[in-house]
């Protein structure tokens, strides 16, 4: 029986002529994108009017190409909200769809709304991350790119007919380029249970212990956790700890406290999403100050999923284009996304 490998396949013809193009506010993103897969960004035009609205105009021909369109939901590029950068997606979704493009991909490494994936026990509210599914779709999407969704449950919200999501997982690569920087521990601590399964993934590539903090949460208030508890031994340890997203850095200050007050050496806190909303920054300023003033160390790492500028020397990003370039190419010839991206060589 001939074997079903990747590699004794024939390879099969792109889908269409590739087409690149970006929202301003995923400039930066598409612009490193594009260097690593050698080609151009479609000229296009964002234009924001005085009472608010915007709109979106393409400056090419994209008729039967395969469209690719960045957007940076989150970031420090601008002042722009994360509501006005998903508006003028789908502003850039319809535009493609009305010029006719064979097939439209949104390149959204960090999914808005995922982590209103559910009610969570309260019945009168709405499930933010299936209305954006909804709302690309009606726009003309027929795939979106993310990394690391918050809930894989969110692929299931997109109607298969119409559009698919494609989430990206970092843990690999992500964890060679942690070791080739040292940016390591003895322990891995998953901040949450939530978390724990993407945690062990991490303590088996770096062949650590695995250790948990169970959040007690309040959900009647946005960022807020009430106490941790810690499942797990960290005595004497260095400690990195994972999540996929930080936002306000409340958990993390909580997090390094409850693994201080356990005996826990160094803390390197490693995610995907550093979203860092205010009051994140000073919040891990204060925890570096006094981690100096303790003689320990303390170091963050996030991934470039969310653009950050002027970041301290303590702060380092993984950077993700390389990977999404691989990826598009691979969705443009229809070959294999898991292939490349359970590669164990780090991404420079």
């Amino acid at each position: 029986m001939q074997s079903s490998d990747e590699s004794t396949l024939k390879p099969r013809d792109a889908r269409a002529p590739i087409a690149l193009m970006t929202c301003e506010s995923g400039r930066k993103l598409a612009e490193t994108v594009c260097g690593h897969m050698g080609k151009d960004l479609i000229p296009t035009e964002e234009t924001w009017f005085a009472c608010g609205e915007g709109k979106f105009e393409i400056g090419a021909n994209i008729r039967g190409h395969d469209v690719y369109i960045f957007q940076s939901p989150i970031g420090s590029q601008d002042s722009l909200s994360v509501y006005d950068r998903f508006i003028m997606l789908l502003h850039a979704v319809e535009a493609a769809a009305l010029s006719d493009a064979q097939y439209i991909t949104a390149v959204v490494p960090y999914y808005p709304g995922a982590r209103q994936d559910k009610r969570k026990g309260r019945t009168r509210e709405g499930i933010s991350a299936g209305l954006f599914a909804r709302m690309l779709q009606s726009a003309g999407i027929d795939r979106v790119v993310t990394t690391e969704i918050h809930n894989d449950a969110i692929a299931g919200m997109f109607n298969p007919t119409l559009a698919h999501l494609e989430n990206v997982f970092l843990t690999r690569r992500f964890v060679h380029w942690l070791k080739s920087r040292n940016l390591v521990g003895d322990v891995v601590v998953s901040p949450d249970v939530g978390y724990l399964e993407r945690a062990r993934a991490y303590a088996e590539e770096l062949q650590a212990d695995l250790a948990a903090l169970s959040k007690e949460r309040d959900y009647s208030k946005p960022n807020q956790v009430l106490r941790s508890t810690l499942i797990g031994d960290v005595q004497d340890k260095n400690i990195l700890l994972v999540d996929d997203i930080i936002d306000t850095a409340g958990s993390v200050g909580a997090a390094v406290d409850e693994l201080k007050s356990r005996g826990a050496r160094d803390i390197i806190v490693a995610c995907v999403h550093p979203l860092f909303s205010h009051p994140a920054w000073d919040r891990l300023h204060a925890v570096k100050e006094g981690a100096d003033k303790g003689g320990w160390n303390f170091q963050v790492v996030g991934t470039s999923t969310v653009v950050h500028e002027n970041t301290p020397d303590w702060y380092h990003s993984f950077p993700i284009e390389k990977l999404l370039a691989a990826i598009l190419e691979k969705i443009n010839s229809r070959g294999s996304v898991t292939g490349v991206q359970n590669q164990r060589e780090p991404v420079p």
